[in-house]
């Protein structure tokens, strides 16, 4: 059975602050009125508290204007920045030092940590992209999973602060990305909504998969494979599908009941009740007043039985949904 007992993905440990690379100018500070502070039209008018700048006085002379610009001749020119094809190649460094797979085909370097360390985003071939910092050792941080954080921060405080997030368009692809996980592992709906909601007590990534119209699934990479289960066996153990309705979960079983006694059953709501040898069952609720039934379905998802709700109080203790009819009163 599948734990429930998520972690916060990457928590604190990765806030990554961005901190500003932009130079920081001097600014000359201007007055009005005295103080004793030069004004841009003290400046300019080349005078120093009323007196005249004449030649040979600190500032005014032909002498100073030369030695002003042999410092400014002097003076070591600021470092060039580094070309994209630097940073790939510094991301690409860090990515091999770091242990992490990814062939860089992009990467820019936002800023530096509030350790001066830099900064770089790359994109991968394949799969997800990566947050790297130029530690020692470098780290190296999912970007699905800095984005499965920040939006569980967010559903708890929309004004969180989530850190360092991934902006490369390239890596906005955690749809593509863990769609095609998802398929791999045996999905067949149509994913339109998916992301990293946390770690397993085995400390394995969990997605959330969103399905078009029917019941979603969390999936976990449990050493070479996946780990697959739909939201309904979530709920059976109180977990919570965050893309999935009651609607679709109903909508997705009901071709399930198709050739067997409850066909024309308007499937309102369903529930997994548990499992054994013989498969699993289901409880589903009927539109119509008073129906309601108890699926028995093989581990091919081919439904085998079906137990009308008035006969079926014996069976994982009966319908919730729609409960038996009281037994008559007996007759005096």
């Amino acid at each position: 059975m599948f734990s429930r007992n998520l972690l916060a993905l990457v928590g604190g440990a990765v806030a990554l602050a961005l901190v500003s690379t932009q130079p920081a100018f001097a600014q000359d500070a201007d007055s009005v009125g005295g103080g004793g502070v030069r004004t841009e039209s003290d400046r300019a008018s080349g005078t120093i508290r009323g007196e005249s700048v004449l030649p040979g006085r600190v500032g005014g002379g032909r002498r100073g204007q030369a030695q002003e610009n042999r410092a400014t001749r002097n003076r070591a020119a600021p470092p060039a920045p580094p070309t994209p094809e630097q940073i790939l190649a510094e991301a690409q460094a860090l990515v091999t030092a770091s242990a992490s797979t990814c062939s860089v085909t992009e990467a820019i370097q936002p800023g530096v940590d509030p350790e001066q360390r830099k900064i770089y985003e790359a994109a991968c071939a394949e799969g997800p992209g990566l947050i790297l910092i130029a530690a020692t050792p470098p780290q190296a941080f999912d970007c699905l999973e800095l984005a499965g954080t920040a939006a569980t921060a967010r559903l708890r405080d929309p004004a969180a602060d989530v850190g360092q997030q991934c902006l490369l368009p390239a890596n906005q692809n955690g749809l593509t990305v863990i769609g095609g996980w998802a398929r791999t592992a045996g999905v067949s709906c149509t994913v339109d909504e998916a992301i990293a909601i946390g770690k397993s007590d085995e400390d394995n990534i969990v997605y959330e998969v969103g399905c078009a119209g029917v019941d979603g699934y969390w999936l976990e990479k449990v050493g070479t494979g996946w780990k697959l289960q739909d939201c309904l066996q979530i709920a059976s153990v109180g977990g919570t599908c965050r893309f999935t309705t009651a609607q679709e979960q109903a909508d997705g079983f009901e071709p399930k009941l198709a050739g067997t006694d409850a066909a024309a059953c308007d499937v309102t709501q369903v529930r997994l009740m548990g499992q054994n040898a013989n498969g699993r069952f289901y409880e589903a609720k009927c539109a119509a007043e008073g129906e309601g039934y108890i699926a028995r379905i093989n581990a091919e998802g081919v439904t085998q039985q079906i137990y009308p709700c008035a006969t079926a109080q014996r069976i994982g203790g009966g319908c919730r949904f729609t409960p038996a009819p009281a037994a008559p009163a007996p007759t005096e």
